[in-house]
């Protein structure tokens, strides 16, 4: 094959058409040579062309191709020492997935060719592999990146106004009866009409994504009969998984992904990516090489002394090194690409104390977050911090710098131990219901850092919450070994699945109490796709290698009840923003009404003390939140007030009566919400000053202040 070859140009990295041609570049610092490799086919066979790219400028390697078309698939071969104890991997038998690849047709097949080493060499990594991984690869496919956005802009909706519903693309339309079968799983079936219509009226703002960077198969969940169901296995920084297209593999899963995000945002619902740029898909020193560890290993990733293995803070083998500035580089266009190119709304970034590691301390002004918040672009999105990693002082909760939210980790523990009955200090629940001031106050930050949650991918759904107090993950093949074991669960009585009407009813009871408490309070609240369904995953809380009815939301079994009772939840909260205040309450006397913009009360109608606050034993109390003490202002200026409520949590096992406080702080009010009965409305019993209001065991009572 005859081709014509240009010098090209060194920008931008990745395989870029014009309309006349496509530009290749590579960054291989320590590479010796780059060959550029064009296949008709995504496995079963090797390249048709092989091109060696001659120029190279600043450590990228680059070359123009004239005439070349969107859909053409092509790989790289590079040259280099192949010295692991000095941490230098290259092998060009090994045919290599562009870090910059827009789009990835195929998946791995598994063989001993992917691996850089002879498999059952007795020298194991040390030894070197000539047999050709081309045929059990997947290529790199050139794209066309021309859409009609028809006008499409993010929707920036500020995070007081947002309400987070975390998905799985598969799990969520994958059984859903009215979404044509060939859509279901992917992304035209999130885009689909009947998927839109369900988030818009449930009350969604926005929907974050787990991961949809293409990732790999691990071999040994495959090997089981498993898979990796959620994600977090990345390969392509820049590719939406082709496994989520029903459209096709030579691009049009790009293609498929912008118009699903055109569709939500028509519906005024964000896109928020889960991202995963703390490790890679390679592994640990045993593992294959499939792209960076072949291109340049020393470069990319974090490598112990002894170069011949990797530091490892996420548990998978190998942990980005982030303090390159061609890493950083890489992660920073592939934020950007995303923005730009896709029109998502923000990022979710899984494992971010990794990200901000220098050396081996976390470093909360590490030139991660420095070149983030100087960034025009991505530091006007939404950036959620995961803010851990397993590694020494990786639990970073409420550390990340101002401009971040972070899924706030103490507020799922301390919500789970209070409705459990757990020995905790209603001076905690206090704290996180009204948006962890202890976290993120005196950094400057607003109750919007605090991203809370009571269950999310990772852990009981809030149906297992409430019915399982261990682990159930046999199905997973490790001895239901993996998982957490401390879950701060409650089964309410009886292990699983029960005929016992009574266990029934408080599970469900349970189960409101969670989503009312989640949703009234400060912040930003994150909903799990199905747990306002009663979705089940029969007591595993580690589904990661469960691509089946396990992971799937079941629609045929779905809670309605729980449903609606959840949708009038978050529309309660979009109504009134005493539940969605964007400054901190101050405690303090309101000028011209004398009362303050919050109060705590025991069952008595009395003031809580500081003696009340710090009895681990106490499970019942009450806060008026004033809704003339919001202390923000409306877009033209305007004071912004509200009604004023009264909120009563009792978590003790029997009912207790609750005086309301003195008139003072209202003449009468109205319930507007009760758990014991599913209850959200306006039409209900009407109680005044100082009356007694019984309230049943493990329930929640709202009661609002007419103006």
């Amino acid at each position: 094959m005859n081709i014509i070859i240009y010098p090209g140009s060194p920008h931008p990295l990745g395989a870029t058409w014009d309309g006349n041609g496509v530009n290749f570049a590579l960054y291989a610092e320590n590479a010796t040579g780059v060959d550029l490799c064009l296949f008709d086919a995504p496995t079963g066979k090797s390249e048709t062309t092989r091109i060696k790219i001659k120029e190279v400028t600043h450590q990228v390697w680059h070359v123009y191709i004239p005439d070349l078309k969107p859909g053409q698939l092509y790989g790289y071969r590079v040259y280099g020492p192949y010295e692991p104890e000095n941490g230098h991997r290259f092998n060009p038998n090994k045919v290599l997935i562009d870090p910059y690849a827009k789009a990835i047709a195929g998946r791995v097949e598994w063989d001993d060719a992917l691996f850089g080493y002879e498999m059952g060499n007795p020298e194991g990594d040390i030894s070197f592999s000539d047999t050709d991984s081309a045929p059990f690869i997947p290529k790199a496919v050139v794209v066309d990146d021309r859409f009609n956005w028809e006008g499409d802009r993010q929707l920036k909706i500020p995070y007081y106004k947002t309400v987070i519903y975390e998905t799985q693309v598969k799990g969520f339309t994958q059984t859903h009866p009215e979404i044509p079968e060939e859509l279901r799983g992917t992304y035209a079936g999130i885009a689909h009409p009947v998927s839109i219509k369900y988030l818009k009226e449930l009350g969604i703002t926005a929907i974050e994504l787990m991961p949809v960077h293409h990732f790999v198969q691990d071999k040994i969940l495959l090997d089981k009969g498993l898979s990796n169901y959620w994600g977090y296995n990345t390969i392509g920084f820049f590719a939406p998984e082709v496994k989520y297209s029903s459209s096709g593999y030579m691009g049009e899963q790009v293609i498929e992904f912008k118009t699903m995000v055109k569709e939500l945002h028509k519906a005024g619902i964000e896109v928020i990516l889960d991202v995963v740029y703390n490790h890679t898909a390679e592994g640990n020193h045993l593992g294959p090489t499939l792209s960076f560890r072949g291109i340049d290993n020393a470069s990319y990733y974090r490598l112990t002394e002894d170069k011949r293995y990797y530091m490892d803070y996420t548990g998978t083998g190998n942990t980005l090194n982030a303090q390159m500035p061609s890493v950083l580089k890489l992660i920073m266009d592939s934020l950007r690409y995303w923005i730009t190119e896709m029109h998502v709304d923000g990022f979710r970034f899984d494992l971010a104390a990794t990200l901000a590691r220098e050396l081996h301390e976390v470093d909360r002004l590490g030139s991660f977050f420095d070149i983030i918040h100087q960034d025009p672009l991505i530091s006007q999105t939404k950036l959620i911090a995961e803010p851990w990693d397993i590694g020494e002082g990786g639990y970073q909760v409420g550390k990340f710098p101002p401009g971040w939210a972070e899924w706030n980790g103490k507020y799922r523990d301390c919500i789970r131990d209070y409705w459990r009955g757990a020995d905790s200090m209603l001076a905690e629940f206090a704290e996180r219901f009204t948006g962890s001031s202890d976290l993120y106050k005196n950094d400057y930050r607003l109750p919007t850092a605090s991203i809370n949650f009571v269950t999310a991918h990772d852990g009981f759904t809030l149906n297992d919450l409430v019915s399982y107090n261990e682990k159930h993950n046999e199905a997973n093949g490790e001895d239901n070994n993996d998982g957490e074991s401390h879950n701060r669960s409650w089964n309410c009585g009886a292990e699983g699945e029960t005929d016992d009407e009574g266990i029934l009813q408080l599970r469900q009871r349970q189960k409101r109490n969670f989503l009312t408490t989640l949703l009234l309070s400060q912040g930003v609240p994150m909903l799990v796709a199905g747990d306002e369904l009663s979705r089940t995953q029969n007591g595993n809380n580690n589904a990661y290698c469960q691509d089946n009815e396990i992971s799937w939301i079941n629609w045929a079994k779905a809670d309605k009840e729980m449903m609606q009772f959840t949708k009038k939840l978050i529309h309660f909260r979009a109504k009134h923003p005493t539940f969605r205040r964007r400054r901190w309450f101050q405690g303090q006397p309101i000028k011209g009404i004398g009362v303050e913009d919050i109060g705590w009360f025991q069952p008595d109608g009395s003031e809580m003390t500081e003696e009340h606050w710090n009895q681990d034993f106490a499970k019942s109390m009450a806060v008026f939140m004033n809704g003339q003490g919001i202390r923000s202002v409306g877009p033209k200026g305007d004071q912004i007030v509200d009604d004023s409520f009264y909120i009563i949590f009792n978590a003790h096992h029997e009912p207790l009566e609750f005086k309301l406080p003195s008139r003072k702080y209202g003449t009468h009010w109205i319930k507007v919400v009760d758990t014991t009965n599913a209850f959200v409305g306006d039409e209900s019993e009407e109680y005044k000053a100082k009356d007694s209001i019984t309230v049943e065991s493990r329930s929640i009572i709202v009661l609002r202040k007419p103006k």
